[in-house]
């Protein structure tokens, strides 16, 4: 190898590292279009199937099916917004107004009512919570005013939102773009694997983020009834965040449980503790209970078996790495990410014997 073939390979590996730090540079500037294409992404899987259903079996022309598939989308997603918009003025209205002084007569009342029940030294279980040392410390004349920073968010929400839509309509109507876009990246020798690659991922993941939907909305009815059942504040909204957390697998549910039972505690503030506070509080943690294991022994292997195509050690696995690496978000795209390696890895690696022993069921 002469000077000249070194001093080419060694300009050619500058310009390669330029040209990939530029992409990542530009990524980086460009990363609220990103969120905005994988939001449109996800959403457009979600509503893929309202979209074939509308062409295929009412023979609607693409264009209508597209319009009235994102009008049931934003029909939700407004109801969603219905709820909380509402709940959140009314709660800031209240931060405005909130007594410290009762607020922390309150808490003290709960402390001494669950250490006089459970026979605990009160002194002691009351310097645990330091509710004066914690209060001092708190400037509640902020609250409101972050409250209002969240609200104008809000209002900026509405350019992401035109974004997305704007994105997730042409997405629905021409269900090749997506496809178009990646393929322009590959060679052409590759580009019926990838293509075929791509619609099972298309498949897959529709089924998984539609198997999310029933199971959120089955875990929200069960909440509904038993939290309305003991007459606790805000009966609805507790129970669909608490649904929601159950996104976050393993995770969500004990954070919803603590959820639940602290706000199910507080709506029951001033009455009698070992009468009510405490059996209404057991009764639907009870029903909590029976939401989790519906969920654990019919929703999650239903989901999981019949969209992703994975075996619940494997997935548990998974999740767990990748909560371990990157926290929650982590947890929550575990899934989703390991199907589409999956898909990559049974069509571009199908002699390899673990891809074959992991893809089996695909």
């Amino acid at each position: 190898m002469n000077s000249k073939e070194i001093t080419r390979g060694i300009v050619w590996a500058v310009f390669q590292i330029a040209a990939i730090s530029l992409t990542i540079w530009l990524l980086f500037q460009l990363k609220t279009l990103l969120i905005y294409l994988v939001i449109a992404a996800v959403v457009s899987l979600i509503g893929r199937p309202i979209n074939q259903f509308l062409i295929q079996k009412t023979k609607l022309r693409p264009i209508l099916a597209t319009t009235i598939s994102i009008i049931v989308l934003l029909g939700i997603l407004i109801s969603l917004f219905s709820l909380f918009v509402p709940l959140l003025i009314q709660q800031g209205e209240n931060l405005a107004l909130l007594d410290v002084d009762l607020l922390k007569a309150n808490i003290n009342t709960l402390v001494e009512e669950i250490s006089l029940y459970f026979q605990l030294d009160n002194s002691f279980w009351q310097q645990q919570f330091a509710v004066d040392n914690l209060f001092q410390n708190v400037n509640f004349g902020l609250l409101p005013e972050l409250l209002n920073q969240t609200l104008e968010l809000l209002g900026g929400f509405t350019i992401g939102l035109f974004s997305v839509v704007f994105i997730l309509f042409f997405f629905l109507k021409d269900s090749e773009l997506q496809e178009r876009i990646i393929l322009v990246l590959v060679s052409d020798t590759l580009s019926a694997r990838v293509e075929k690659s791509i619609e099972k991922i298309k498949n897959l993941l529709s089924r998984y983020f539609l198997g999310l939907l029933f199971q959120i909305s089955i875990l929200l009815i069960i909440y509904s009834i038993v939290l309305a059942a003991f007459s606790v504040e805000n009966a609805f909204i507790i129970a669909f965040l608490c649904a929601l957390l159950n996104l976050i697998p393993y995770l969500g549910p004990i954070i919803g449980a603590v959820l639940m039972m602290l706000l199910t505690m507080s709506s029951f503030i001033g009455a009698d503790f070992s009468s009510v506070i405490l059996p209404k509080t057991f009764y639907v943690m009870l029903g909590f209970l029976v939401g989790q294991l519906i969920d654990n022994f019919f929703s999650q292997p239903m989901i999981f078996s019949n969209s992703v195509k994975s075996h619940p050690l494997e997935i548990f696995i998974v999740i767990l790495a990748s909560g371990t690496l990157m926290g929650p978000l982590g947890m929550i795209i575990a899934i989703p990410f390991y199907t589409t390696l999956k898909v990559i890895a049974q069509e571009f690696l199908n002699d390899n014997k673990i891809v074959k022993s992991l893809t089996k069921n695909f």
